[in-house]
């Protein structure tokens, strides 16, 4: 057989020379890091944006005067918004979502949303937050985005929606609030739980609309990144738990995914291109002839028992939707369905009132034996990523999370790629290939999630060369893991390829500064590779490695023990029943590879 391998080959200054210099994606998974890891590499790494350290420029709010202060923790969604000006130079805006719910005079109570203009240093390609001043008179590089004075407080900001149009960016409100007691949260939320009057969306259905203050949250929410202000909650998609969304490249139609057990998968399509005050708002029904049911968004009742209405009427259930992605090189829409271990208890509810299983579910249900996805004993520990075809409206699941397990693993068997719970989720287009982004959110550390005896919830982002026909485990490459206590999300490329940007979110505070706060980093240098998937062919008889010249792993197309020598003639090293060794702690130089076959082969370490 022949097994797919990836790695990255530098093409820069050695390239020009006519020497291709080989370069490994893999480092080891390490179970408990207090500090962000990624590959050893030409990618540089920054941390441009760290919460509660970083001060942001505030407007008058609660009564208290504009001024600086820390940003807010919890860093989850990532926006970019380009800058278009002819005359600039700059790169455009990014918005940075803060999920962790608190009160704050001069913030403003809830989440929160900070937004800071970037550019790039012409000699190293790293990222520069650039000073700017707002219309509003503020000056500084970090913004808070001022939602109490405009819409009211937000607040669980996770997830949200970045235009493929035109970069406009909206937050999504995603934990679920089901009266007034749960925004207040003990006081450490929003205390103003007073009824709240809806003015300024130019919804018509919603404005001088009267509503408890509970249901002012839960929508998507746009907000202007270059002035830091919001913009109108999006009363007419409805209210529901809402984490990923995408608008189209025809600016008209968005498709929305909810974080629920159940989640309905949402699309809202505007009259006017751009213009996503009026238009048509549908739920999915993979059962109905159409795929798409159309729900009255011209009643603010209904919009406010969003789920409640599309269940009543069939539609169809996923477990937990979290990012929405557009792929620009196929044109169809990706997300992550994050899974929740034991749905049944969650859903059954919603399935006696007229919901119906999303098809693959029923199809697992059915290899594991159990009688349904209703059965108590229904698991979905590890999740998937669901591929929407936009010509068919048809849902697959394009790559399923795990390996999976029955019962627990212990360390010694725990694999080398995993995929646990999928929730961020992008792409970066290098050179002419595209690739996904993938982000974990662990659900749990059960059935090998994590090994036995961990109890951190270890989390890694992957990229996967999307050309691959029919991918799996095997062919994600690991670009990064977070620190103990972190998830890792948010993930955002650059449209030119050069810098893919990620958070760190809610580390532990024992971690070593910055990575015991919510960071912001940029990885900038994949503009300066091209990622390929050479073979090993494993039938081949002949002794082969990859790569050489090696500055990492060094692969073997075959299992066995062998020994490193150096240039000198001796003996360094000696490893048994091995397919791949590392060589980033040998001196550079020629080294020579004697196996127990008496095979012998030369590789150059650099």
């Amino acid at each position: 057989m022949k097994h797919a391998l990836f790695s990255l080959l530098l093409v820069g200054a050695a390239a020009q020379s006519n020497a291709q210099l080989g370069f490994d994606p893999h480092f080891d998974f390490e179970i408990q890091s207090d500090v962000v890891i990624i590959p050893k590499s030409i990618i540089q790494q920054q941390v441009i944006f760290i919460g509660g350290v970083d001060e942001v420029q505030t407007t008058l709010t609660y009564g208290n005067a504009a001024g600086s202060f820390p940003a807010k923790q919890w860093h989850d969604f990532i926006g970019f918004t380009p800058d278009t000006a002819a005359q600039s130079t700059d790169l455009g805006w990014l918005t940075i979502n803060h999920e962790r719910v608190s009160f704050d005079d001069n913030i403003g109570d809830g989440g929160g949303m900070t937004s800071f203009k970037i550019s790039r240093d012409p000699n190293t390609d790293s990222i520069i937050v650039v000073e700017q001043t707002l219309l509003d008179g503020r000056t500084g590089k970090f913004f808070n985005v001022d939602f109490v004075n405009t819409v009211g407080e937000t607040g669980m900001n996770c997830g949200g929606i970045q235009s493929e149009a035109d970069g406009r960016i909206w937050t999504a409100e995603e934990w679920w609030r089901s009266d007034n007691s749960s925004i207040f949260e003990d006081g450490d939320g929003v205390r103003d739980t007073t009824d709240f009057v809806i003015a300024g969306s130019s919804i018509a259905m919603a404005d001088g609309q009267t509503i408890a203050k509970y249901e002012n949250f839960n929508y998507m929410v746009e907000i202007d990144p270059r002035e830091a202000v919001a913009i109108r909650k999006q009363y007419n998609w409805g209210r529901q738990p809402f984490e990923g969304g995408v608008v189209m490249p025809d600016n008209k139609t968005v498709y929305l995914g909810a974080d629920n057990t159940p989640g309905i998968f949402t699309k809202f399509v505007a009259t006017n291109a751009g213009d996503f005050t009026e238009g048509t708002t549908y739920f999915y029904k993979h059962d109905d002839a159409n795929k798409w049911v159309e729900i009255d968004n011209a009643s603010l009742e209904t919009m406010l028992h969003f789920q409640d209405s599309a269940i009543a009427h069939g539609a169809t259930m996923f477990n937990r939707l979290e990012w929405v992605a557009y792929n620009e090189a196929d044109g169809n829409i990706y997300m992550t369905e994050t899974g929740r271990d034991n749905p049944a208890s969650r859903w059954n509810d919603e399935l006696a009132d007229g919901g119906v299983f999303a098809p693959h579910h029923i199809t697992r249900a059915s290899d594991q034996g159990t009688t349904g996805p209703d059965d108590a004993n229904y698991a979905d520990y590890y999740g998937r990523i669901l591929k929407l075809d936009v010509q068919t409206d048809e849902i697959t699941s394009f790559f399923e999370g795990g390996p999976e397990y029955s019962s627990e693993v212990t360390m010694s068997s725990y694999p080398e790629t995993q995929l646990s719970n999928p929730d961020g989720l992008g792409f970066v287009t290098i050179g002419s290939s595209t690739y996904m982004l993938i982000c974990e959110d662990l659900n749990g550390t059960s059935n090998g999630r994590m090994p036995i005896g961990f109890t951190n919830r270890t989390c890694e982002m992957f990229m996967l060369d999307m050309a691959i026909a029919n991918p799996s485990l095997d062919d994600l490459i690991r670009i990064a893991q977070v620190p103990l206590g972190a998830e890792i999300t948010g993930v955002r490329a650059t449209p030119d390829g050069k810098t893919i940007f990620f958070n760190s979110q809610h580390p532990s505070g024992t971690n070593p500064y910055p990575y015991n706060n919510s960071c912001t980093i940029a990885l900038t240098g994949f503009d300066q590779t091209t990622l390929t998937t050479p073979e090993i062919d494993y039938n081949k008889e002949e002794l082969t490695l990859y790569p050489n010249p090696a500055r990492e792993t060094v692969f073997l197309n075959k299992t066995t023990d062998l020994g490193i020598y150096n240039a000198q003639g001796q003996l360094i090293q000696v490893l048994r029943n091995v397919d791949s060794f590392n060589v980033s702690t040998l001196p550079a130089g020629t080294y020579h590879i004697l196996t127990s076959d008496n095979e012998s082969k030369t590789i150059i370490v650099q």
